[in-house]
């Protein structure tokens, strides 16, 4: 299905997108690659994917806080030369100045564009009044809840009547509760026309969240950032979790975003096979892969999960899940595909095996699946004293990922390595060694 918008009311138009950073002695370190992306008036999109997909990073080339690489932007049909008027954001940190009432936060914008006094007050009070929090006008941030500093921010973006809403991940830092009573609030205003707002474009990593919210969600596809798949919410508002329909969206999009890329084609060139490559780790740790290992191979999974009642019945969030099952993945203890999780036999082994012989099926897995820990071993080897900073090691990460992705990639080779005593590490040296050359 096609979702791109007609052209004949089109707010934003992103075209070609690319965003890359120079690194030193080394290739561009690529974030966005050719996105495209286009919004019209009346519509609630969503940015969909897992941390490091780049999605921020777009919203602030769309906010014109970031020039793109290459692409263009396009608001109101003109490219974009900085910040464009009549875009607004929320962040995910609620960014309230506390030294200022709920009052003075939300009248900076009107003051900045020098609105007269009269004016920014009521226009101020009309939107905390909107938001839900009439008669907290004085209160000082301190003196309100998550939630309620989270509104805050809200009516400060609402009060220069913008017409796109851009939204960054703004309730990923409030509670259940709190975050779904917000998520109602809003989408009671966006149905009722309340919101002074023409389209509204947010980026999450909840997947029940989009599909709760938002007209067409936008899957994003990972190292590089771009949009992989575009899909409608054909759902009526308001809409009901426990719906047929729309708990099969939620399932489509978890079997989307855990399909394998297609394996790129050999190499006809002649010579040697190139090393293999040291693609980033997520940082997670021994216990949880054998927590999980063990929860999957027990009732009432039997070796096989769907990941949205898997995700609802452990309580983890797609940005903890998700690098979970890849890593299982990773190093062939799991295998995810259509929205389901399945152990390995390696898997089932580790999960019923004794300390020492989980120890010994990890290690097997770090030499067979992860080259940074394979690397590390044979430096080791070969050094005379046994000994290599880490330093080293992250230098070369450096040239392959962002410094982020280095760094938790590094701390999970470091953790890996110690659990399946493959080599040890000094935390004061920041040195790798072998026990045995103690």
């Amino acid at each position: 299905m096609d979702t791109t918008p007609a052209p004949t009311d089109l707010l934003l138009d992103v075209r070609g997108c690319r965003q890359a950073y120079h690194k030193d002695a080394s290739a561009d370190l690529l974030v966005l690659d050719n996105v495209e992306l286009s919004l019209r008036e009346g519509e609630l999109v969503a940015l969909l994917g897992r941390s490091g997909s780049g999605k921020s990073t777009l919203l602030r080339i769309i906010a014109g806080l970031l020039r793109p690489t290459a692409g263009e932007v396009l608001w109101h049909g003109r490219a974009l030369e900085g910040p464009p008027e009549g875009v607004a954001m929320v962040f995910q940190s609620f960014a309230l100045f506390p030294w200022l009432t709920v009052q003075a936060n939300v009248e900076l914008g009107l003051e900045a564009r020098g609105i007269p006094r009269a004016e920014r007050t009521s226009r101020a009070l009309a939107a905390i009044d909107l938001i839900g929090l009439d008669g907290f006008e004085n209160a000082y941030p301190k003196e309100l809840s998550g939630g309620m500093r989270q509104r805050v921010g809200l009516a400060r973006a609402l009060v220069v009547h913008p017409d796109l809403l851009l939204m960054d991940e703004p309730f990923s830092a409030l509670d259940v509760l709190t975050a779904e009573t917000l998520r109602t609030d809003l989408i009671d205003l966006w149905i009722e026309k309340r919101l002074p707002v023409k389209a509204v474009l947010m980026v999450t990593h909840n997947i029940e969240e989009a599909v709760l919210m938002c007209d067409r969600i936008l899957v994003f596809a990972v190292n590089p950032g771009r949009v992989e798949h575009a899909l409608a919410v054909p759902l009526p508002y308001p809409r009901n979790r426990q719906d047929p329909a729309f708990r099969q969206l939620v399932e489509d999009i978890y079997a989307l975003m855990t399909r394998r890329p297609a394996p790129a084609a050999p190499s006809a060139a002649p010579g040697p096979a190139p090393a293999p490559a040291m693609a980033p780790l997520h940082r997670v740790g021994t216990n949880l892969m054998a927590g999980l290992m063990e929860t999957l191979a027990g009732d009432p999974y039997h070796g096989r999960a769907d990941l949205p009642a898997l995700a609802a019945a452990l309580q983890l969030e797609l940005d903890d899940l998700f690098p979970l099952g890849e890593t299982l993945q990773t190093l062939g203890f799991a295998e995810l595909a259509e929205g389901d999780i399945l152990l390995t036999e390696a898997g089932r082994a580790f999960a019923t095996a004794d300390t020492d012989a989980r120890k010994a099926r990890f290690a097997a897995a770090l030499r067979a699946h992860v080259p940074l820990a394979v690397t590390i071993r044979q430096v080791l080897e070969e050094r005379w004293n046994h000994r290599a900073s880490a330093v080293r090691f992250r230098d070369e990460l450096e040239d392959r990922m962002s410094p982020e992705y280095a760094e938790d990639t590094l701390r999970a080779a470091i953790a890996w390595g110690r659990y399946a005593e493959l080599y040890a590490y000094d935390e004061e040296a920041e040195q790798f060694f072998l026990e045995a050359a103690e």
